[in-house]
Order: structure tokens, then sequence, then C-alpha cells
């Protein structure tokens, strides 16, 4: 007897596009949700996700950070980074299936996810690697996109006079950082008037201790 789906609808056949940069790779995964999924799980989580306007203190003054954001982990495992602490918020149903559907593309486990919610064009993030010494040496990190594309930026840690590399993340797609980038790339969703609609963004991790600094 065959199992049901996570899903009210299976996802159509994932389109996979795997991009070197330098010795490191990224693969960028199409259709890893029908638009309907999509939709449907992207309303899901801006209804029933606590999200939080973190301010962080910069060179002596409080600013809000461009973006509403939710840490969510396995038990006792909280994120700090620029003096802010995230503190886990259990698991969401919705959230476990998307899990689910990531672990299954990737073939890799993870135990966290900072879900990020760009409320218009105006909400960003800046240049960051996800190196953190709790991911280990080689970190696998992807991301879910959900809601308006959005252009994903990289640049090389060292050679910082070459060229940006970008790729456009769509709704119900799937980006997943290889093992090498974090050490060699930083990346960036940079702000842009041309975007009017919201995107919220899932980027699962694997910690291998409880406490995650930056």
């Amino acid at each position: 007897m065959n199992q049901p789906s996570l899903f009210d609808n299976e996802p159509d056949t994932p389109t996979r596009q795997t991009f070197a940069l330098g010795d490191s790779e990224i693969q960028y995964v199409a259709n890893a949700f029908t638009a309907r999924e999509a939709d449907r799980l992207f309303q899901s989580l801006l209804d029933d996700i606590p999200w939080r306007t973190a301010t962080l203190t910069i060179a002596g003054h409080k600013r809000p950070l461009p973006r509403l954001q939710c840490w969510m982990a396995d038990q006792g495992r909280s994120y700090s980074y620029s003096g802010l602490k995230l503190i886990p918020h259990p698991w969401n149903p919705d959230v476990l299936r998307i899990k689910a559907r990531m672990e299954q593309l990737c073939e890799h486990s993870f135990n966290s996810v900072l879900l990020n919610y760009y409320r218009d064009g105006s909400d960003s993030v800046s240049w960051h690697a996800d190196d953190e010494t709790e991911l280990g040496p080689n970190p696998i990190v992807a991301s879910v996109s959900l809601g308006a594309e959005r252009t994903l930026e990289f640049k090389p840690k060292v050679n910082l006079t070459s060229s940006k590399k970008q790729i456009v993340l769509g709704n119900g797609s799937i980006l997943i950082m290889g093992e090498t980038i974090q050490n060699n790339w930083l990346h960036q969703l940079p702000k842009s008037s041309g975007y009017t609609d919201p995107r919220i963004s899932l980027t699962f991790r694997n910690h291998l201790s409880g406490e995650a600094q930056l």
C-alpha cells in the first residue's frame, strides 16, 4: 500500500541545474514544489510563523534588520550573531513538510532553519557567509524560496575585484550551496526597487552543537 504524500499535490519533476563557482558548486532545483503548493505554503508560513523584527546595535546605533525572521531548530540549539540571540521555536508542521522535501532532494539531513520574510524589494540581507564553526568545516546549506522571485548574488572572499555571480530564485525553488561555498564565497540578497511582492526564504543548516556564533 502506497504511503500518502506529504503534499496536497505531488510536485512536478524537479529540474536541477549545477553551477561551478571556482572549485565550489551550487545546485538550483526548480519545481521542487508546484506553484499551487508553494503559494499555499507561503500563505501558511506568513500567517503562522511568529515573525520577529530584530534590532542590532551598529556603531552605537540601534538599527532594525531590513527583514523579519524566525529561528526554528531542534531543542536547545540557539543561534547568536551581532549580539542578537535567537531561541529556537518548535518545528511548525509545514516547515517539517518543507524540510522533508528538502532532505529528499539534497540527500542530506538538517536540524535547524532560519526563516526570513522579505516584505518587498526594500528588505535585504547584506554580504555574509554561513560559516559558523558549529556548522563544521564544509557545511552544506540549502534554501527554499517561496513567493516573489529575488536575485541572490555571490562574490569570492579573497578576490573581491572579480565580478559577482547572480542567480534568480523562483517561487518553489531550492538552492543547495555545496561543501566549500561558505569557505570561499560571500552571498547577499540586495535591495531592489523593482520588487513589490513579498518573499519567504527557509535556509536549512545542520548544527553540530547547541550554540551557533557568528
